[in-house]
């Protein structure tokens, strides 16, 4: 075989393997159902239903997101069926949101809302959010309530009530430090 043709067979085989790596059309993933606009669960309703009283005790309020969000989460939780809800902050609409998960039944929503605490108290949970991240997991019933928030990345003052009035709501899960 002549050089020119050792040549062309390893550009050809470079070609090949780069194609292959590359992959062709993308792999499908498909995101757990989230919950809203349509019906939901009593449980989630009622979890809703006791944020939004919370918030207003603290001249807040909630509504659908803007836009679409997801939080960090631990894989109990990145599996659950969820409401995304968004407090209304005029001076920082990109921020507020308000997660309500909703598992089979109170203990499996306590053992998810536990593996949450321990993921964002650990150093690849830590990653997921900025330095001086605060963060609020409760629970109510079957459901968990999941809020984040940085002061330093937080435009609106009204932030830090957000989680004042969540606190108020369920059973609180400790974070690990």
């Amino acid at each position: 075989m002549n050089r020119l043709a050792r040549t062309s067979a390893a550009i050809i085989a470079a070609a090949t393997i780069l194609v292959g790596c590359a992959g062709g059309a993308p792999i499908a993933t498909f995101p757990p159902v989230s919950l809203g606009p349509g019906p939901i669960s009593a449980a989630t309703t009622e979890t809703r239903h006791l944020i939004e009283v919370a918030l207003s005790a603290q001249g807040l309020q909630a509504g659908p997101p803007a836009t679409q969000f997801r939080p960090a989460e631990s894989a109990s939780l990145a599996a659950a069926p969820r409401l995304l809800l968004q407090v209304l902050l005029p001076d920082d609409p990109d921020h507020g949101y308000v997660t309500v998960y909703e598992l089979s039944d109170a203990t499996t929503a306590e053992a998810a809302a536990r593996e949450q605490a321990a993921y964002v108290g650990s150093g690849i949970g830590r990653v997921q959010f900025p330095p001086d991240s605060q963060f609020v997991i409760r629970t109510v019933g079957a459901t968990v309530i999941f809020f984040s928030w940085s002061a330093a990345n937080s435009s609106d003052e009204r932030t830090p009530k957000i989680a004042s009035a969540l606190e108020t709501v369920g059973t609180g899960v400790p974070i690990p430090l």
